[in-house]
């Protein structure tokens, strides 16, 4: 699970940093991004752009926005098949940038906070969807999708967000890319050695 996330780094370095030729982004520094926010994403269509989606994902077929709340996440091993996943995978996918994300112990209920050691922002693999309102009004909502967890993660969470490695980045936003298998297979842990654990503030 992936409930809560940090982005700090200014605007012009997250777009510098995934080659974002275009900024459309109501951006705000949070260490502390929860569900039903608008958060920063990156897509492909010709360009990098640097976008804003709400996060929790709405299918555009849903009657109801609420279902949103619940669908933040979505997991890596079940992805392709879910109804409300699997077309957004296939077509609409994104990296949501972050400089790190906090999970918490079940049996300590202690939080920690795991970032990069390089201390630069990385792109968290995520999915879109737009949903239409009652009142007409187009509504593009996200969700981040988690796998098993590294070393690093696996002693305080059984999940973690799915990071991609810079290598992974064009190739999983780009929209003409439709090779299933080649898709799943960039959804893995990240390496536990690229990154470090501090207990939450």
């Amino acid at each position: 699970m992936c409930g809560r996330f940090v982005l700090i780094t200014d605007l012009s370095v997250i777009a510098e940093s995934f080659g974002a030729r275009e900024v459309a982004c109501a951006y705000k520094p949070d260490d502390n991004i929860t569900p039903g926010r608008p958060i920063a994403a990156i897509v492909h269509d010709g360009v990098n752009r640097l976008v804003s989606f709400r996060w929790g994902l709405i299918p555009s077929w849903a009657k109801d926005s609420a279902v949103g709340s619940k669908m933040f996440n979505a997991r890596a091993e079940t992805i392709a098949e879910k109804p409300s996943f699997r077309e957004a995978f296939q077509k609409r996918r994104c990296l949501i940038p972050a400089d790190g994300f906090y999970e918490w112990q079940k049996e300590t209920k202690k939080g920690f906070r795991f970032s990069m050691k390089s201390g630069r922002p990385f792109g968290m693999a995520g999915i879109y969807e737009t949903w239409m309102s009652p009142e007409r009004k187009p509504v593009v909502t996200c969700a981040i999708i988690t796998t098993e967890p590294n070393e690093l993660i696996g002693p305080i969470h059984d999940r973690m967000p799915v990071i991609m490695t810079r290598e992974r980045e064009a190739a999983w936003i780009d929209p003409a890319n439709r090779d299933r298998a080649g898709l799943l297979s960039l959804l893995r842990p990240y390496p536990a050695d690229e990154m470090v654990m501090s207990a939450r503030q």
